[in-house]
């Protein structure tokens, strides 16, 4: 029997592609920009990424939109039950985990300066590699 709490296709489709998209751009920007010896400029690829990189975290803000209005006040109300007491601990670091990545993304877009963006975005990345596992294990608690 379907799970009543669990997400329709479409959200899932957006929810891990997108988390997906993320979560390689990201890798793949990091490897490019710390990975490459004695060059001094960036690589036009890396900009190339990073729109990347922004564009799904557009498509990942909304599909948490639409998690706000239906996916987690259900999930709430069920997992009360003991099958599904993990999830709401799980839930809720996804949730905070989701607001300060939103959040570090915007200061390094907008107002970090020089001499603390790489200490912010690596922990931006940090948070990013968390949520994915985080992901997966609340899903595992399905």
């Amino acid at each position: 029997m379907k799970s009543v709490h669990r997400l329709a296709p479409w959200q899932r489709l957006v929810l891990y592609g997108s988390g997906g998209v993320l979560l390689l751009s990201g890798i793949a920007w990091l490897t490019l920009h710390y990975g490459r010896s004695g060059e001094a400029l960036p690589l036009p690829l890396e900009a190339w990424l990073m729109r990347l990189h922004g564009l799904a975290a557009f498509a990942a803000l909304f599909v948490f939109g639409v998690l706000a209005a239906g996916h987690i006040p259900n999930g709430w109300r069920f997992t009360h039950r003991r099958k599904w007491a993990g999830q709401r601990s799980t839930g809720i670091l996804l949730c905070a985990l989701a607001g300060v990545l939103a959040l570090t993304s915007y200061l390094l877009y907008y107002f970090a300066p020089d001499s603390i963006r790489p200490g912010l975005g690596w922990l931006h990345s940090a948070l990013g590699a968390t949520m994915t596992v985080l992901v997966l294990v609340h899903r595992r608690n399905d």
